[in-house]
């Protein structure tokens, strides 16, 4: 079994694809990662003025989950058109969304982990992407990154 991370993005897209062109019909596991409202909120700088009132914040955490788990759909969908036999697995983190998907990697014992590396300037090509970036130097597992060539 394999993990395939998927933000959405096109890397993330091609990074399916190439995947199963790789690998054929194997078992996948389609992880998106997603962020509760709390830590982009910003803090209160004085101390006892509250910003944002808990039904808000309620409420937008209600928006953001309805996002992920659309986008978490749109990852199943396009690996089961790939040809995937799959799954999908929506992980909520407060921290660092590579640790959650290495996390996940490791509950699910998958053999391989399948990134998108987004590099879009010189540059960002350079150093891959935050995540990929940090997947490969963090992973005790092998991972795929896959860069799509313009």
């Amino acid at each position: 079994m394999i993990v395939l991370s998927y933000d959405g993005s096109e890397s993330a897209i091609h990074a399916i694809e190439t995947a199963h062109e790789l690998l054929g019909d194997v078992a996948a596991t389609v992880v998106h990662v997603w962020d509760p409202p709390a830590n982009f909120l910003p803090a209160d700088p004085f101390g006892g003025l509250q910003t944002w009132s808990p039904k808000q914040v309620a409420e937008l955490e209600s928006l953001i989950l309805e996002r992920a788990n659309s986008v978490l759909a749109e990852g199943v969908e396009l690996a089961r058109k790939a040809g995937f036999a799959v799954e999908g697995r929506l992980e909520r983190t407060a921290g660092a969304p590579w640790r959650a998907i290495l996390d996940a990697a490791d509950e699910l014992d998958a053999t391989l982990i399948v990134v998108g590396a987004r590099g879009l300037t010189a540059v960002e090509s350079l150093v891959l992407g935050a995540v990929s970036n940090a997947v490969v130097h963090h992973a005790k597992r092998p991972v795929l990154v896959v860069r799509k060539l313009s």
